[in-house]
């Protein structure tokens, strides 16, 4: 039996849809309307599956009306992309694209994602703005260096200072935001007592990964991108490397990896071991990385802050 599974193109200005059981296939505006629409396509029989590309802001309106009420599943473009191909469909049309999403969803068996905290959207569009304000604030020092002139030097330190301003304000915001509910509150607090891992890392994580505590020590090295992969073909054995994943996510485990090098007993004593090995320093960061975010999903899932190993 066919499973009843939705495939869903986003683009800017519209939404094409195409139903596996039925054949079925239409488009929307993509608007408050067009969703309202596409909703009473769909009908009271609800599907198995609503399968979709994460296409940032486009898709943003439809993950927000429809979590919780449809089984939403967000797939990776790429792997999207790489299905396709492997069927042998060229073609690229948003309506090709709606009928391979809905294939997907029924030949891999997806599963619908976890519906996450309601202030989920507004947590990530606060970081964003506090990661593009840091990138400013980085420019602006750069700048200052090369300047001579005390008009042009007076402005940027103005535009400093304002901007350090509003990179407190967004951080105050993020977490008086993640406090309001009591399981991210408790999950900042295991964070938090992690050596290596400051408030502003611990928001970042929560933030990049709302399913920390639900899942096993490899999925999450995973889904942080940090997962070696292995190549190897007969004799024949490459380097292994890291690929794919949650970039900021992994972006914001490197600084605390530094620190945890020197400060955290469980991570100094693998990282002085890796060294001592001739280990490239690139991939003992990489290690401690992995053993960071290995270890904060593990004492979120059992709800417990870090307390150091006994010998």
């Amino acid at each position: 039996m066919t499973k009843d599974t939705i495939g869903i193109d986003i683009s800017k200005d519209t939404l094409d849809a195409h139903r596996l059981s039925t054949g079925e296939t239409a488009q929307f505006p993509n608007s408050p309307a067009g969703l309202r629409t596409l909703r009473r396509w769909i009908g009271a029989k609800m599907p198995d599956l609503v399968v979709f590309e994460a296409t940032g802001a486009y898709h943003a309106p439809l993950e927000r009306s429809f979590a919780g009420v449809l089984p939403l599943v967000k797939v990776n473009p790429l792997q999207a992309r790489r299905f396709a191909q492997a069927r042998g469909t060229r073609a690229k049309t948003d309506a090709v694209d709606a009928r391979v999403l809905a294939m997907m969803g029924a030949a891999l068996n997806l599963v619908p994602d976890r519906v996450g905290d309601e202030n989920q959207p507004q947590l990530k569009e606060l970081q964003v703005a506090r990661m593009a304000l840091i990138k400013e604030r980085t420019r602006l020092l750069n700048r200052l260096k090369t300047q001579n002139m005390a008009l042009t030097k007076r402005q940027t330190k103005a535009r400093i200072a304002q901007v350090k301003r509003q990179i407190t304000e967004l951080e105050s915001a993020l977490l008086s935001l993640l406090k309001k509910c009591p399981k991210r509150a408790r999950a900042l607090d295991i964070l938090c007592s992690i050596p290596g891992l400051g408030r502003i890392t611990a928001v970042a994580i929560l933030i990049e990964c709302p399913e920390i505590g639900t899942m096993g020590r490899k999925q999450i090295a995973s889904l942080a991108g940090l997962a070696p992969m292995t190549r190897q073909s007969g004799q024949w054995r490459g380097k292994a490397f890291i690929q794919g994943g949650r970039k900021f996510l992994r972006d914001a485990l490197y600084m605390p990896a530094l620190v945890a090098a020197r400060y955290n007993p469980d991570l100094r004593q693998k990282y002085q071991t890796m060294i001592q090995a001739g280990k490239p320093a690139k991939v003992v960061l990489t290690a401690l990385m992995r053993k960071l975010i290995e270890m904060a999903n593990a004492l979120v899932r059992q709800d417990r802050k870090w307390t150091p190993k006994t010998a």
